[in-house]
């Protein structure tokens, strides 16, 4: 790994923060949503329901506990900590005029926090969590109001943070607002019967790619030093079988990912782009003037990505869920308790693909395996699937690297347990173990996992050292 690789870990403010009515802040489109848990079907609300769930509200409580997780991520050795702002901590409705000065000294306070440890904060600026008010009084990203929004939130996070945060990333996983049958969780969007989903869809993503581009050119002009990326969700996929029109359902699962990448990254709307808009059966997006000429001069300045598993397209392959995208079953792949296929070596493939592709630094930013994690009487916590998961990943990266792809750095999901959006806290991720439980909060104690010490030791010798 090059000498200044980014070693760190990745969170969510609405998985992780807490506090969610604290210091000011509102409800955003995570607040309302009650977990999907256990196998019950996730449920969204348009206001808080007595004696609901939601695992969001309280979460693993950074909100209280900042200090002593950064200390412990900076026992691990974090070059760098991926988190996000909650965009409702800063303007509690959205629309505000003016931001909420509680919600912005609480970051001041995290990134002084980081800083201390030499830990460089990697921010984004929109992780699922849309203001609930924009989606109720404005119909969220179907609105290009929502553009001036997200600009103005933008534009105050990058002058009062200028100097303490120089990596920002926009829309987390923005690719997943075409998941047709999840829309919410990305954009805040339900669809009325009759409405044209994949037309609504289409322009609420070009909302999204303007509002974007309007924040790359504002964190630029605030501050050259600025490094701000996309952040995509890779669904590597392989053909089921060596059939010619398995290779095209291959092609065609990949789309989505190169539709948001190619107008991030390239600056406008590729073939790859019109192409997907007849498979939707939609046109193009209505532009406002000038809008081409904004998302052409804002490209980003690296990718942020996501990458859990792999999955197959095309003949009749069994159908496994996965992180937002869901596939066929390889047969040649493991899988997790959760049926997540493991596949490191489709982390390097993602790798040279993208890099290929795009010829910009990339940066991973979660990677990462869903547990259940068992603390032993004496309080340690045995993680051997975690490492291998981990070990596996990083030796790929390398090859990726030795294949010429330029890596930024690598977050594991997750630094520390949080909320899982597919299973609540019997799924745990992280490094550090939090004594919570679904329906009991518990202690909210720290604990090292075995995975703590071993990725302590990979940092230290920069990827050198990947030995249990």
């Amino acid at each position: 790994m090059r000498d200044d690789f980014l070693w760190g870990g990745a969170t969510a403010a609405n998985q992780y923060e807490g506090g969610y009515l604290e210091g000011g802040k509102g409800l955003s489109i995570a607040d309302v949503e009650r977990g999907a848990r256990h196998g019950v079907k996730r449920q969204i609300d348009d206001e808080i329901v007595e004696g609901a769930l939601y695992p969001s509200h309280e979460a693993t409580d950074f909100y209280h506990h900042y200090k002593e997780d950064i200390a412990l991520f900076a026992e691990m050795g974090f070059k760098c900590f991926r988190m996000s702002i909650a965009w409702t901590r800063i303007f509690p409705r959205g629309d505000e005029e003016e931001p909420n000065e509680e919600g912005l000294k609480f970051y001041d306070s995290v990134f002084d926090e980081l800083h201390k440890y030499g830990i460089e904060p990697v921010v984004t600026l929109s992780h699922y969590e849309t203001p609930l008010t924009l989606v109720k009084e404005y119909g969220s990203w179907r609105n290009r109001k929502l553009v001036d929004f997200f600009e103005r939130y933008a534009k105050v996070c990058f002058k009062r943070y200028k100097g303490k945060v120089k990596y920002w990333m926009t829309f987390n996983e923005i690719n997943a607002t075409m998941r047709i049958e999840r829309p919410w969780h990305q954009a805040g969007l339900i669809f009325a019967e009759g409405e044209d989903a994949n037309q609504t869809v289409v322009q609420a993503s070009h909302h999204m790619f303007v509002a974007s581009a309007k924040a790359v050119l504002a964190g630029h002009e605030i501050d050259p030093e600025n490094k701000i990326g996309c952040m995509l969700l890779v669904p590597e996929t392989y053909a089921a079988t060596c059939a010619p029109e398995d290779q095209v359902a291959m092609r065609e699962k990949m789309l989505s990912l190169y539709y948001y990448g190619d107008v991030h990254v390239r600056g406008y709307y590729s073939n790859t782009c019109t192409a997907m808009w007849k498979r939707l059966n939609a046109h193009g997006p209505d532009m406002e003037e000038g809008d081409e000429d904004i998302i052409k001069a804002s490209k980003v300045d690296y990718i942020g990505f996501s990458y859990y598993f792999s999955s197959i397209e095309g003949g009749n392959a069994e159908q496994i869920e996965g992180n937002v995208i869901s596939g066929g079953r390889n047969p040649y792949l493991k899988i997790t308790d959760w049926g997540w296929q493991i596949d490191s070596v489709g982390l390097r493939t993602t790798l040279n693909k993208l890099y290929d592709r795009y010829q910009v630094p990339l940066f991973i930013v979660e990677n990462g395996m869903g547990a259940k994690d068992i603390v032993e009487e004496d309080g340690s916590i045995h993680d051997p699937y975690r490492i291998k998961y981990l070990q596996d990943h990083i030796a790929q990266i390398q090859l990726a690297i030795t294949d010429g792809a330029e890596m930024m750095g690598y977050c594991p999901w997750s630094a520390i347990d949080l909320i899982s959006t597919h299973e609540g806290m019997v799924k745990r991720y992280g490094f550090i173990y939090v004594d919570r439980e679904e329906f009991d909060l518990k202690t909210l104690d720290r604990y090292r996992k075995d995975s703590f010490y071993w990725y302590k030791k990979v940092i230290a010798s920069n990827g050198a050292d990947l030995s249990d």
